[in-house]
């Protein structure tokens, strides 16, 4: 058997004077050379000064027929998307790389970047000056503010005078003494509302005064009694190397090629995925893109601390990069290769975050296929492939994978883990002592329960501590190229039919497919009472008995929001609104929640795009899915969280003559 070669090509220089043309392929992230020469083309053309800021300095795509186009040996074209702030203006900048030029300069009217780095310790010197914060925390016993560290974040927008045309920030405190969990330790219900463009603070908002909880919440390996005992260690030899090549970015796994990018925003891009049913055999597009597009938690305690924790996370939290370092054979196995990120500072610097992505494979112990028959099993074993990154936002890690199998399916998934964001409450648990000794019988502990109001938003996790409901949700921009990019939407519709009188059986059920014309018909969630099977089909292939080849979006478990249609927390991030959304392919529209969500006003994204209802008949198509989750917090969450799984797969479904994977050895 062949040994599999493995070519890195991932080493990036620091040295700002080396040639820009360090990529080998058009969608590669920018190099450290490459984000260098965009700062060296901007001071040039007189667009830096003392005040400049960058919220990002990234790729610039190149458009999407030029990618198709392009070959091995042609020039390579290459350009920088800046996002610059300069006092209160902002600007859109385009820098052609290799002409040496900035191709576009817009100034940015009545939306906001995202938070830049500086800004989450904004303000925070002159929060703990003010007499009213002083007050709150001297309330609190807090006389002494060199443990406190306070962090300023963009708080959700609900249209308030306070509100319009300001860079509004919260800023709240936690004690750091003495404790690593510092999550656990929030000075709970004091809020300083900050303009950061003025620098000054507008108000203290005081909740309520409650102590902060004196609890354990430490979960690394020093504060366990002893570690548990395990049969270990564990061990996957490759004794031929890794099962799959890397040229670049570039990736090719048995049947499957496509190509990675790092991606500060969202974490990682994935594009270009064909799948070639022989080594001979020319490649068939299933997908030109595929990445997380947006994260939305909100939180559902109506305190003032609370009720404008609507983070959106990928459009308002990218500066740092989205993606964190993986830990080798902890959240990846030994084996595993990783990819490097170069993300930028505020200052616009390139800086590169280690293995922020990783490639492996794993066997599972599951069989691809089995059948028994006649006394003669047989089965195959199955493989994947997997691709993670670890985005890391505030309290919460989400292990984001794609996840690519032998028999044609790609699986996404988001693993939700990391530390519950809790608030601070003078009652101790949810069951306070009898007020009489001996057992306490179950009308009392009723009792007690119903005249305890602390938990009325979450849920006891420790003494005086409560993890706060909230939601999750993760909406995934799918540019699907089913053999080709011309390709349609059909909802296959399960619906039941009655048979005649004289039937022995009176009902069962057949396939309706409803090809969707516009937008509006493919707004669609998922109803167990209404079953449908979400389908993109080519225009122009067929498989061998006829039918369009077709690729499903087979959605997993899933949740619907529970707000009511007026609320601010829904209307700033409409997408949630459906489990799935289908647009016409056009370039500027990556972000489901808009480009610029940071105190974003109601309506941007896909409600705003779809409002033209544009036709999808036949067209170059990007299916949406929203995946959900309600988090009601339980004991188990504390102090740290069990990974909890949510996802869907892309299927094929009548793309091949039969299953691929017949071929396995």
């Amino acid at each position: 058997m062949r040994k599999p070669t493995l070519r890195l090509t991932l080493c990036l220089l620091a040295a700002a004077a080396l040639p820009a043309a360090a990529a080998d392929h058009p969608l590669d992230q920018l190099s450290y050379q490459e984000v260098w020469r965009a700062l060296e083309i901007l001071r040039d053309a007189g667009r830096l000064d003392g005040e400049t800021s960058f919220s990002q300095l990234t790729l610039s795509e190149p458009a999407k027929d030029v990618v198709r186009a392009w070959r091995e040996g042609d020039e390579i074209p290459r350009a920088a998307y800046a996002l610059v702030r300069q006092g209160e203006d902002t600007f859109e900048a385009t820098v052609d790389l290799n002409a040496g030029r900035v191709a576009s300069w817009t100034q940015l009217a009545g939306m906001q970047p995202n938070w830049s780095l500086g800004e989450f310790g904004a303000v925070v010197g002159k929060v703990l000056e003010h007499p009213d914060f002083i007050a709150g925390l001297e309330k609190r016993g807090i006389t002494d503010t060199s443990f406190l560290d306070c962090t300023t974040i963009p708080p959700g927008y609900f249209g308030t005078e306070e509100e319009k045309g300001r860079r509004l920030g919260h800023v709240r405190c936690s004690e750091a003494r003495g404790a690593r969990n510092t999550w656990a330790r929030q000075v709970e219900g004091l809020t300083a509302v900050v303009d950061l463009t003025a620098g000054e603070v507008l108000r203290v908002v005081d909740d309520g005064v409650a102590p902060i909880p004196d609890v354990d919440a430490d979960y690394d390996r020093t504060t366990l009694d002893q570690p548990r005992q395990i049969a270990g260690p564990f061990r996957l030899d490759l004794p031929e190397g890794v099962g799959f090549d890397m040229n670049g970015y570039q990736v090719s796994w048995q049947n499957w090629s496509f190509h990675l990018r790092p991606d500060q925003r969202t974490g990682l891009v994935v594009s270009l995925v064909d799948y070639r049913q022989s080594p001979d055999a020319n490649p068939r597009s299933v997908m030109y893109q595929g990445q997380l597009s947006e994260i939305y938690v909100p939180y559902m305690d109506p305190a003032f601390a609370w009720y404008a924790r609507n983070f959106i996370d990928a459009g308002e939290f990218p500066a740092g990069g989205l993606a964190k370092p993986l830990l080798r054979g902890r959240d990846c196995p030994d084996h595993a290769v990783y990819i490097d990120s170069i993300n930028t500072n505020a200052q616009g610097r390139p800086r590169t975050v280690p293995r922020t992505t990783c490639i492996y494979e794993r066997e599972t112990g599951d069989p691809s296929w089995r059948h028994y028959e006649d006394e003669q099993p047989d089965s195959r074993a199955s493989r994947d492939l997997v691709v993670r990154t670890a985005a890391v936002v505030g309290n919460y890690d989400y292990l984001l994978d794609w996840i690519f199998r032998q028999d044609g399916s790609i699986e996404a998934r988001v693993g939700a883990t990391g530390l519950l964001e809790v608030k601070a409450t003078s009652a101790e648990s949810a069951i306070q002592p009898a007020p009489t000794a001996g057992p306490v019988n179950a009308a009392a502990v009723d009792a007690l329960r119903a005249a305890t109001p602390a938990d009325a938003y979450g849920r006891f996790l420790d003494r005086n501590v409560i993890g706060v409901n909230h939601d999750h949700y993760f909406s995934y921009r799918l540019d699907l190229d089913v053999d080709g990019a011309d390709n349609r939407f059909v909802a296959d519709r399960l619906v039941t039919q009655e048979l005649p009188a004289d039937h022995p059986r009176r009902s069962l059920w057949v396939q309706e497919a409803h090809a969707a014309q516009t937008e509006q018909d493919a707004q669609l969630d998922i109803d167990l009472a209404k079953p449908a099977l979400w389908r993109v089909l080519s225009t122009s292939r067929q498989n061998a008995v006829g039918y369009p080849t077709s690729y499903q979006l087979m959605p997993g478990r899933n949740a619907n929001h529970l707000f009511v249609p007026d609320d601010y927390s829904l209307r700033r991030a409409g997408f949630i609104d459906h489990h799935l959304w289908v647009t016409p392919y056009d370039p500027d529209e990556r972000f489901a929640a808009g480009d610029h969500p940071t105190l974003s006003e109601p309506g941007m994204g896909l409600p705003a795009w779809t409002e033209a209802n544009r036709s999808i008949s036949d067209e170059d198509l990007v299916l949406w899915h929203t995946v959900g989750m309600h988090h009601l917090p339980r004991a188990e969450d504390w102090p740290v969280m069990p990974v909890m799984w949510h996802g869907f797969e892309l299927r094929p479904f009548d793309f091949f003559d039969r299953n691929p994977a017949l071929d396995l050895p």
